[in-house]
């Protein structure tokens, strides 16, 4: 018997592929309906269709593959209990959202004049995506303190490796959050940057949200931009998406449209767990072939010309750029999906060979990931 799937037309190199494991049809995330899924083995899916009782009710699906680190989407406690298998893929895209946040750092060090090596940064949530902030933080020589209390809760804290959450609205320069979305629960992060957090922050940081919307409260930031409580934000993930604030979108030092996870490097692996998982869950014992993803434009990086106090933040803009779709977000936030949608080929720091960088530059650029 051939596995029958649906999957979604916009996810990366899937087509082609997706066929070595069974009989495919593609649609667009917004026109999966109970009809088009009802006779389907399998699903492999983004976050545009939310799969609970509704779509589900009375289908043959067996495994909903989501193409995603979230399952935001995804009605787990009705799939769990009708017999609906889904998985997702974890740390797909963790080296995409450290990209975006190196860059963006050196962004706001460049903008407000200021060295990484004398702050503080304080990074709540440290699941796959805070793990690999964490390390590159301290390639770039900041001082770094880690909140997550269901890792300490489930770990211990023996060593002191994680902080409360007021050590580090006391401590930290920058704020950065990598926390699933929870309204319920010991542990909710709905809101967590509230007006009662920003009033209460020491240094007037920096926030960075690029993990979900909802985790800060967009009231909140700008009367904390308003009143000096902070200094500056970075957003990529927005309450009430597309429809975004304009007045924290204008107040906002970079502002992107929900992609800072969307490198061609994290798309791909993020189609290769979803098929991997399809392969595992119907025993297909399968070995297929993948699409490779393709090379950048430029992908030798010379920084011959290029003063050694600047090569570092060069480089890694040369990959990836934050300030350049802040500036077309600001132009048009009515394109808050299409942007999303027509997204420009990203590849993360492996793809790239730096020559001609000074020796201590050159080491750090290497743990960074890039070739050299």
């Amino acid at each position: 018997m051939k596995i029958k799937i649906l999957a979604d037309a916009h996810i990366p190199y899937l087509k082609g592929v997706a066929e070595q494991f069974g009989e495919v049809e593609y649609l667009p995330g917004n026109q999966f309906t109970r009809e088009a899924i009802k006779e389907k083995d399998a699903l492999i899916v983004r976050t545009v269709t939310h799969f609970g009782k509704e779509i589900l009710d009375g289908t043959a699906v067996k495994l909903i593959c989501s193409a995603t680190i979230g399952y935001d989407h995804i009605d787990t406690d009705y799939c769990d209990s009708h017999g609906i298998t889904w998985r997702t893929a974890p740390g797909c895209n963790a080296n995409s959202v450290e990209q975006y946040i190196t860059a963006s750092l050196l962004c706001l060090a460049e903008k407000y004049q200021f060295r990484l090596q004398d702050k503080t940064i304080g990074i709540v949530g440290v699941g796959n995506v805070g793990s690999k902030i964490e390390v590159a933080c301290r390639k770039l020589g900041m001082n770094v303190l880690l909140n997550d209390p269901p890792r300490e809760e489930e770990e211990g804290n023996t060593d002191g490796k994680f902080v409360e959450l007021e050590v580090i609205k006391q401590q930290a320069d920058i704020i950065t959050f990598h926390t699933p979305l929870t309204k319920t629960g010991k542990y909710a992060t709905f809101h967590l940057a509230d007006e009662s957090f920003l009033h209460t922050v020491a240094r007037k940081p920096f926030i960075i949200n690029a993990a979900r919307g909802g985790i800060t409260d967009n009231k909140a930031l700008i009367n904390a931009l308003h009143s000096g409580k902070i200094s500056g934000i970075v957003i990529d993930c927005w309450e009430n998406e597309p429809e975004i604030d304009r007045e924290l979108l204008a107040l906002a030092d970079i502002a992107t449209p929900h992609i800072a996870g969307y490198s061609a490097d994290g798309k791909w692996t993020a189609t290769r767990i979803s098929l991997e998982n399809l392969n595992n869950f119907f025993g297909l014992d399968i070995s297929p072939k993948y699409e490779n993803i393709p090379a950048p434009l430029l992908p030798v990086i010379d920084l011959s010309k290029i003063s050694p106090a600047t090569q570092l933040s060069h480089a890694v803009w040369h990959t990836y750029n934050p300030l350049n779709e802040t500036g077309v977000l600001k132009l048009s936030p009515e394109k808050f999906y299409w942007f999303r949608s027509h997204y420009p080929l990203r590849r993360e720091y492996p793809a790239y060979k730096v020559v001609n960088a000074a020796p201590p530059v050159s080491e750090r650029l290497h743990q960074l990931g890039f070739k050299l």
